[in-house]
């Protein structure tokens, strides 16, 4: 039986009792455990079972047309602590990282793009422990994508002081340990690096220049981090007037989802200021699997996010056009799903948003209204260089059907209704 050890996946020594079989408990490991040496492990075992089955096969001709389909299981070898480089793919003098004692280490990845990415120390994979900043953090906005970076900022020992333009959600995380403050320039005045995450640009400019206001607590060195998705001429703006009062200023905006948000998996894009970012690394750790740093002007992040926002959201219009066709021609919408499922297309994203549509459940992981002004703003910044976007715009036009329809607050594969009304 292939096993997980839930220790450390490169231990030489694994008590029975820590054992856990493989296929059963992949998922939910891969989920805790966001270290690259686990994806490694991880990957290392899968193409072990490729190979498996492949003999399998080539030894056992009659019995692989009876069992066709069925995977080969054979026993993880359990590798011994000389034998880490079986999943680095080469030979080093060095100890076994995964032996040292668990502290807080980055692997910092430079690209020949000039972006950087941070991921999780190997310390993350064996636990899911960091070592958080002394920095004192503030966060503003507790929705969908705020509440869960929040949760898992306390989580893993950050100081937070919470600030949301409705009170009553900061509530429950005052009660997980955050403080209160009473308005977002308190908040700032109070804090070393302070967050923000709210639901567009004109929200995103009052919260910095509007009444008690960010910028009205910004003193020189004060750090504000800029994580809505928004245009970069906005991000341009905000960049100008914090560092104008001698703050340090950075946009992080990011890809998931309110489930990535809970779970600490998000994908940080970031640009501005370098230093502020490697001062956020314990955050980002916190919050997301993987952070880049975009090289260039702040804004480019944003315009990375919406390039990828563009992307996803006209995927998922494609999606709802893929199921009601086969519903008007008579095909299976299930069978649509599973065929889809085992192809190259095969994701989760494509799994749980083809389950809403099928079984009517439009809670939002990620609101209608957000991913169409996502596009909305993609569409223009596009026009700005006079570069076409007739994908987009043509996802755009659908999802603004939709909104027609009341589903502005629902989840995004609500798109799917404004095919069948």
């Amino acid at each position: 039986m292939l096993t997980f050890d839930m220790l450390c996946p490169f231990s030489a020594w694994i008590k029975v009792e820590q054992l856990k079989p493989y296929h059963p408990h992949k998922e939910e490991m891969i989920k805790i455990n966001k270290g690259k040496r686990f994806q490694q492990a991880v990957d290392a075992v899968e193409e072990y079972l490729k190979k498996a089955k492949g003999k399998d096969q080539t030894h056992s001709d009659d019995k692989s047309k009876s069992d066709k389909g069925r995977k080969a299981a054979k026993p993880m070898k359990i590798i011994e602590e000389d034998d880490e480089d079986a999943f680095k793919g080469g030979s080093s003098d060095k100890p076994a990282s995964s032996m040292e004692p668990i502290t807080k280490r980055l692997k910092i990845i430079e690209e020949d793009t000039g972006s950087t990415s941070i991921q999780a120390a190997d310390s993350t994979a064996i636990n899911g422990s960091i070592t958080p900043t002394d920095k004192r953090i503030g966060f503003l906005g507790l929705g969908l994508m705020g509440s869960g970076v929040v949760s898992n900022l306390l989580k893993m020992g950050h100081v937070v002081t919470v600030w949301n333009r409705t009170a009553e959600k900061c509530d429950l995380f005052i009660q997980e340990g955050a403080r209160l403050g009473r308005t977002p320039a308190e908040v700032v005045s109070m804090c070393d690096i302070t967050f923000s995450c709210v639901s567009d640009p004109k929200a995103a400019r009052d919260l910095v220049l509007g009444p008690s206001g960010v910028l009205q607590g910004i003193r020189p060195g004060k750090c504000y981090v800029e994580m809505s998705t928004v245009d970069p001429e906005t991000i341009t703006e905000l960049a100008q007037v914090i560092t104008s009062r001698g703050g340090r200023f950075l946009e992080a905006p990011v890809s998931g989802s309110q489930q990535l948000s809970n779970d600490g998996m998000l994908v940080i894009v970031a640009a501005g200021d370098r230093s502020v970012y490697e001062d956020c690394s314990s955050c980002f750790q916190a919050m997301g699997k993987t952070s880049f740093f975009i090289a260039g002007e702040a804004g480019n992040a944003a315009r990375m996010m919406l390039i990828l926002n563009m992307v996803q959201g006209s995927f998922m219009a494609t999606i709802a056009e893929g199921l009601t066709l086969a519903q008007a021609t008579g095909q299976s919408q299930q069978t649509f799903l599973d065929i889809l499922c085992q192809g190259q297309m095969a994701s989760t994203f494509v799994d749980q948003k083809c389950q809403n549509i099928l079984q009517g459940n439009f809670k939002p992981d990620y609101y209608l209204k957000h991913i169409q002004k996502d596009l909305r703003l993609a569409i223009s910044m596009g026009d700005s260089v006079n570069h076409p976007t007739p994908m987009a715009a043509a996802a755009n036009e659908v999802y603004k059907r939709a909104k027609a329809l009341d589903q502005s607050d629902n989840d995004m594969s609500a798109v799917y209704r404004a095919y069948i009304h």
